[in-house]
């Protein structure tokens, strides 16, 4: 079966990490995805390391499979009148520029609204399109601090942390994929295009929601926990004998089939504890009663007993541990894919599985120019001398 995004093409001016995602999982679904960089210098990320793997950047590896690579400086006369002719191909443009930049360029989406009315058009940005901060650059961690998600990681008593990965990229991008599936849904719909604002301040906030909607309850900015649940308990990390537990008891069931399961007789009939409530507002004294008990015991049997038991749970891994789970690469959650360079390159899989219409991890992320003849070429009708002379001039770069 054909992939769902097959037939569409999407020309992708964005770079680094939230736009390049939001191509990626267009381009796992079967979007034609054209990456246009600069000749140079190419996405950001090309530089970002180490590490690197036969110089290309596992940064950049890891956001650009699937894609075909055109090194094209649209700043130039020749590059815009190429990138003019690629846009009237195409079915969505996706740019991660700051708001105004493009249109200095005559590439914005009023401009091109009104000679490609079809056209849909995804504009991430730090900000967004409007407001007082429209204008200023859009960096992860500055929305991670600015939206409050900063706030509320890291240890109780400690210092605001940054979350482990890029967050508000990461969201931003899948934001910015569900704008354009929707555009096009109400496209078939009236045959018009539109503008897909997403911000990562934005999408960042909207990521809150619970914690958000505590403040609207009470008017208290919640605080930091570590990793306790502020209205489930005991729902924490709990250190072992050897290894780190999650522990996951989401209601009075779980925590009476827990008791049980460890023989924790006196905390499974304290009445403090016998509701959710009742543990969330004893959780100081719960802990100190469970913690110690646990800390005498072997990880990897105290989770084998508690999931026959069917209590949530799990082992505190590294990234190397996770991605040796077989139950990840029975979900083939990890790919490999044969690479020019490399010889051959890991990346993850898809996470949303479609039993008709499936994605595919196809092609490896491209090397910087290696599909702009092809491109040029192939779908610009441009011959083999007009390219030479076009890449003699600086305008694009063809790898041979």
């Amino acid at each position: 079966m054909s992939a769902p995004l097959d037939g569409l093409t999407i020309l992708d001016l964005s770079r680094v990490l939230a736009g390049p995602y939001c191509t990626m999982l267009a381009a796992d679904m079967g979007a034609r995805v054209i990456k246009i960089e600069h000749p140079a210098t190419g996405d950001d990320t090309r530089a970002w390391g180490p590490p690197f793997l036969a110089g290309e950047s596992a940064y950049y590896l890891s956001i650009n499979r699937n894609k075909e690579s055109v090194a094209l400086d649209f700043k130039s006369a020749e590059g815009r009148a190429i990138l003019t002719s690629l846009i009237a191909k195409a079915d969505v443009v996706v740019e991660n520029f700051r708001p105004g930049t493009l249109s200095s360029l005559g590439f914005g989406y009023d401009a091109l609204a009104r000679t490609h009315p079809s056209l849909v058009y995804v504009s991430i940005s730090g900000f967004g399109q409007h407001g007082p901060r429209r204008d200023e650059p859009g960096y992860d961690a500055v929305a991670q601090a600015e939206s409050g998600m900063m706030s509320v990681t890291g240890d109780a008593g400690g210092p605001a942390v940054r979350v482990g990965v890029a967050i508000a990229d990461i969201a931003a991008g899948m934001f910015a994929f569900q704008g354009l599936l929707l555009a096009l849904i109400a496209r078939g719909k009236t045959g018009r295009g539109q503008l897909v604002d997403v911000s990562l301040l934005d999408a960042v906030t909207g990521l809150l929601t619970y914690q958000v909607a505590r403040y609207f309850a009470t008017g208290d900015s919640p605080e930091r926990t570590g990793n306790r649940h502020m209205t489930i308990a005991p729902y924490d990390t709990f250190d072992t004998a050897d290894g780190v537990l999650v522990l996951a008891v989401g209601n009075d069931v779980l925590w009476r089939r827990f008791c049980q399961t460890l023989s924790l007789d006196a905390l499974g009939a304290d009445a403090r504890f016998a509701t959710n409530e009742g543990r969330v507002r004893g959780y100081d004294e719960l802990r100190a009663s469970l913690a110690p008990v646990l800390a005498r015991l072997q990880l990897s049997p105290l989770i084998d007993k508690l999931r026959q038991a069917g209590v949530p749970c799990g082992a505190v891994r590294d990234i190397g541990q996770a991605l040796a789970d077989p139950q990840l690469l029975a979900r083939q959650m990890v790919e490999v894919l044969p690479h020019a360079a490399i010889g051959t390159v890991k990346v993850l899989g898809i996470p949303t599985k479609l039993s008709e219409t499936p994605g595919a991890v196809r092609t490896a992320p491209p090397m910087l120019g290696e599909h702009t003849a092809r491109v040029l070429k192939g779908d610009l009708g441009l011959s083999e001398k007009e390219i030479a002379a076009l890449a003699a001039k600086g305008a694009v770069r063809v790898r041979t």
